[in-house]
């Protein structure tokens, strides 16, 4: 059976049981995305700021503006709590948010949308993208 990356502890915290090279991996995911949304020439700056159903909120800039909060308080959340061993539901949130936008944004501007092209792509990519599918859903799991 594998390790649990997250554990749901009785006093309702969730433990953190990652290893060094996974917070490692996490700190990128989560400077990509804090990057991305104050630089403009960043690779995921267009993926973070697109609207996420451009049926609904193309034109309206208070949602577009509402959205952009939320992903920076999220993601500035997710690095404070980087490195500690327990986390609450807020702060799990904030990692779920911004493991979940790291994910769409490195698949969307590698241009990873089919299994064919994942499995064509580097092996750092896809192991890339096969970790923060697993932090995305052992941490869903606990929530």
């Amino acid at each position: 059976m594998a390790a649990r990356l997250f554990v749901r502890r009785r006093d309702g915290r969730i433990e953190v049981r990652l290893n060094d090279a996974a917070r490692l991996l996490a700190r990128e995911a989560f400077g990509h995305v804090l990057a991305a949304e104050s630089d403009p020439e960043h690779d995921w700056h267009a993926s973070l700021n697109g609207p996420i159903d451009p049926s609904h909120d193309v034109d309206d800039p208070l949602a577009t503006l509402s959205r952009q909060h939320e992903v920076t308080s999220n993601v500035e959340l997710a690095v404070a709590t980087l490195h500690e061993e327990f986390l609450n539901d807020a702060e799990a949130w904030a990692w779920l948010c911004t493991l979940q936008i790291a994910l769409r944004a490195t698949i969307t501007t590698k241009g990873l949308m089919t299994t064919q092209r994942l499995d064509d792509a580097d092996e750092v990519t896809r192991e890339y993208i096969k970790t923060l599918q697993a932090f995305l859903f052992a941490l869903a799991d606990v929530m």
